[in-house]
């Protein structure tokens, strides 16, 4: 009974892929815009919509468009009198994928996982993005302004850009 135990589960994980285990063929994200209630556009890299809603909005995508083939979304926010802004969104290798070779899951690495598209992770977890206000723009394209903010405000990618400022010590 027990050698029966251990070749069916020899079986069941050489004859499934890890990344589809583990991921699933779809990947949950969340996009949010400052102003909230931007009108968002999720477009698939044939050019089909595949949402079209207001952020901030939670959506599940399908990480590849075929065996072997990655996807990648095109991500639009607009909002009247907000400047437009569009987000890349491209899959990479999983790494669940490479667990394939560890465990020897020859069908899992060379069919189940990129049949799913399990084997492809998108590049981010969460966007979110802030749109420019034109009206404000306008206002102030001949002056020069400040805007403090707490830095658990802003963005990963404007936070990634943040340089400390050194004040002069009395």
């Amino acid at each position: 009974m027990k050698k029966l135990a251990v070749i069916c589960g020899i079986a069941a994980l050489s004859l499934s892929g890890c990344a589809s285990i583990m991921s699933g063929r779809t990947q949950t994200m969340t996009f949010e815009s400052t102003p909230e209630l931007s009108n968002i556009t999720i477009l698939n890299k044939a050019g089909k919509k595949v949402h079209v809603g207001q952020a901030p909005v939670t959506v599940s995508l399908k990480r590849s468009s075929g065996f072997f083939v990655p996807e990648k979304y095109t991500v639009i926010f607009e909002k009247e009198g907000y400047e437009t802004k569009t987000v890349n969104v491209s899959a990479h290798v999983n790494g669940w994928y490479v667990g394939n070779i560890v465990f020897g899951g020859l069908l899992g690495l060379l069919i189940i996982d990129p049949a799913t598209g399990a084997m492809y992770s998108l590049s981010t977890k969460d966007t979110n993005v802030v749109l420019n206000d034109l009206n404000k723009e306008n206002l102030q394209a001949n002056t020069q302004s400040l805007t403090i903010v707490s830095t658990t405000e802003l963005p990963k990618d404007v936070l990634e850009k943040a340089k400390p400022i050194q004040l002069a010590s009395e």
